[in-house]
């Protein structure tokens, strides 16, 4: 890695590399294996060590993981400004195409074709969302204390009007309280439960559920809600996306189910993040300018954290407390996804046809470690020839 970073000679080569990884990348694990493959192993911009300290910076961050280590690696080869390109670079032609999707999905999805290919791509999507929650899972829980926090996340969010965020932070204190200063722990988790507490009983605490007709959301509303969603959301692109279609779908009433599983489809038919849902998510809303201001709100906390925090990165490295935190929070992720996909059930699988393309595509992932992009195309083939 170059002690001195100099964007001058290197923002050539930046801008092409994250260009083409942000063009041809498919699924965060994925991305960040090209990555890896790209930049560490063949253009030898930094040691192995250096990455996986990346790695692991990311992973303690909120927001999207695959953007954030773009910075990261942008930020190794050409400094603040070579971190800053790298994002831009990773996330505009995810953006372009979700756009072009999104307009062809606005102006012909109601024709009985295109509904035919999403209701062949949403079993599949529900089926790739689910090997995803199981290997994730069988890598963040590791014993019985982070499975009942998985457990314990799923029954409040099933049972309670709990948000998820409240949730995710006390899952991060009873983590510190598990496996680092138990003291802290139950002092942070304490201040938690009397803060919510206050909120709830003084009315503080917004509506369960709002209401907003497509078109008719302010741009203000949503620049703030994916703000929120991309500063605060832990442990990945799965599980913002969880969060995005908890309010979306069940608390703001923007989108319905189908809705947001045919945003979902798109997303993941789009290379790069897949979390530029949001821009479907603002087109739906307000158009244009909402896709843009969606796509923008939701990235932006990842490039002010990541921006903000390496060239103090060596520092940060030596907290500790941080990494119990996490052991918390990872299996109340976990618990956050499964729900969200429980509550997709019912709309992607609706008969015996749907159900076989779900077990299908878990069964290619699974024996065969199939992409998702082929088992898409195949879905979304199948959907089209029963429609017509």
């Amino acid at each position: 890695m170059d002690t001195a970073p100099n964007l001058r000679t290197h923002w050539r080569e930046i801008t092409g590399v994250f260009l083409k990884l942000g063009a041809m990348s498919y699924g965060g694990p994925a991305i960040m294996g090209m990555m890896q493959a790209e930049l560490q192993e063949k253009r030898g911009w930094l040691s192995k060590e250096n990455f996986v300290e990346g790695l692991g910076l990311v992973n303690m961050l909120p927001g999207p993981g695959a953007t954030q280590l773009g910075i990261f690696l942008g930020f190794t080869r050409g400094g603040w400004w070579g971190g800053l390109l790298a994002g831009l670079c990773f996330v505009l032609p995810a953006l372009l195409i979700m756009l072009a999707l999104t307009w062809f999905y606005a102006s012909y999805g109601a024709l009985p074709s295109m509904r035919g290919v999403f209701y062949g791509l949403a079993p599949v999507v529900v089926g790739i969302f689910a090997v995803a929650v199981w290997r994730l899972g069988h890598a963040a829980i590791k014993d019985g204390k982070q499975i009942g926090l998985a457990l314990a996340t799923v029954g409040a969010l099933v049972f309670t009007p709990i948000d998820i965020i409240p949730l995710l932070l006390l899952a991060g204190a009873l983590g510190v309280v598990f496996f680092g200063a138990r003291r802290w722990g139950c002092a942070a988790a304490l201040i938690l439960i009397v803060w919510y507490g206050a909120l709830h009983v003084s009315g503080s605490l917004p509506p369960v559920t709002q209401t907003a007709a497509a078109g008719a959301v302010d741009l203000s509303e949503i620049a703030a809600f994916f703000f929120k969603v991309g500063a605060f959301t832990f442990g990945g692109g799965l599980s913002v996306l969880a969060f995005m279609q908890d309010q979306v779908v069940n608390q703001l009433h923007w989108l319905t189910q189908q809705q947001f599983l045919d945003g979902l489809a798109l997303g993941q038919l789009t290379p790069g993040p897949v979390l530029m849902v949001a821009a479907f998510v603002g087109y739906q809303t307000s158009g244009l300018s909402g896709a843009l201001v969606g796509a923008g709100a939701i990235f932006l906390p990842s490039f002010l954290l990541m921006l903000s925090i390496l060239p103090v990165f060596e520092r940060i490295k030596r907290i500790t407390w941080m990494k119990a935190a996490l052991k918390g929070i990872s299996p109340a992720v976990i618990g956050m996804i499964a729900v969200a996909m429980l509550q997709m059930l019912p709309q992607a699988v609706p008969d015996g046809l749907a159900g076989v393309l779900l077990i299908a595509t878990i069964a290619l992932m699974f024996r065969w470690r199939s992409g998702p992009l082929p088992l898409m195309l195949a879905g979304g083939a199948m959907g089209w020839l029963v429609s017509i």
